[in-house]
């Protein structure tokens, strides 16, 4: 995603922000909210990956982790950040059984990646290697900061929203533009809105990240497999409950991790994984890319990659 189309996005979420703040308190309802998303987007500038890395509990790990296949995924990780021209972000691993991963940070020299315990647990080691393609991709494009602030905003409107719905009511109808009607308009309509706006860029930059991370990786095989796997575990039954309960998160991931119960089904922040998998088996990426090494690396032993302390 280009500068103008990022600054696009930040620019319709925080006009709807502010018309939120409008609706609920005039002028200067409509004044409190421009400075609070002002100082929304500041703060998720400075602390973008501090914010999502706290929020699932992400712990950095190193190449002298005990685990091995933690090892091998940390230095998978480095040797694909070289292949693309990045520096090496903090790498990070989330105790979730739900195999699945994310990149944040504001830029590249700021970024951070994170991979589940299910994942490492599951996937093989070029699939594990396509994942972390894929994420590396949203840092070279820097889908990063855009993707953590849409969730700031998107999740400051609704509960603005709320908070119109249940409390606007007890304002006189002169003094709240909207009117009841209104406000109830708001609470239903703004969310919406933003969901909207949130779903329409994570479906565009994730077919961008797929091509990109199997160019990275050098194999887009890889990748459709791992997405399939993940997809599959995501919607049987494996539940990220941080996920759950942080939904505007949700397309920070490289497959939707919510459970797709009531209003999730509503709105899919990602493409559909079968048309993600045929676009990448068309890229026709080969394997054999120089310098690859290409000993497997056993998974999946049946230990507990924890705690992680």
């Amino acid at each position: 995603m280009n500068h103008f189309k990022t600054f696009a996005l930040l620019a319709g979420l925080t006009a709807l922000f502010v018309g939120a703040g409008y609706m609920i308190g005039g002028p200067t309802g409509m004044l409190i909210a421009l400075v609070f998303a002002v100082g929304m987007n500041l703060f998720s500038y400075w602390n973008a990956d501090k914010i999502v890395l706290r929020t699932y509990g992400a712990v950095e790990v190193d190449a002298g982790h005990p685990v091995p296949m933690v090892r091998q995924y940390v230095a998978d990780v480095e040797d694909l950040a070289r292949r693309a021209g990045l520096p090496r972000p903090r790498i990070t691993v989330i105790d979730s059984d739900q195999p699945n991963a994310f990149a944040t940070g504001r830029d590249p020299a700021h970024a951070a990646v994170a991979a589940s315990t299910g994942l490492l647990g599951l996937l093989d080691r070029d699939e594990i290697r396509g994942v972390m393609a894929h994420e590396l991709a949203h840092v070279k494009n820097r889908d990063t900061l855009t993707m953590t602030v849409t969730a700031t905003i998107a999740g400051a409107i609704s509960a603005l929203a709320n908070f119109a719905f249940f409390f606007g009511g007890s304002r006189d109808d002169d003094e709240r533009p909207g009117g009841l009607i209104g406000t109830i308009a708001l609470a239903i309509l703004a969310p919406i809105a933003a969901m909207l706006v949130q779903m329409a860029v994570s479906r565009s930059r994730e077919y961008e990240a797929d091509r990109i991370g199997a160019e990275i990786a050098g194999d887009g095989r890889a990748l459709a497999r791992a997405l399939e796997k993940i997809e599959a575990y995501a919607r049987g039954g494996a539940v990220n409950h941080e996920a759950e309960r942080n939904p505007a998160t949700a397309h920070l991931f490289i497959i939707n991790p919510l459970a797709g119960k009531g209003a999730d089904n509503l709105f899919s922040t990602h493409p559909a994984t079968h048309n993600r998998v045929e676009a990448l088996l068309r890229l026709g990426v080969s394997r054999a890319t120089r310098g690859r090494v290409e000993t497997a690396v056993p998974v999946g032993d049946g230990r507990r990659l924890g705690p992680w302390s």
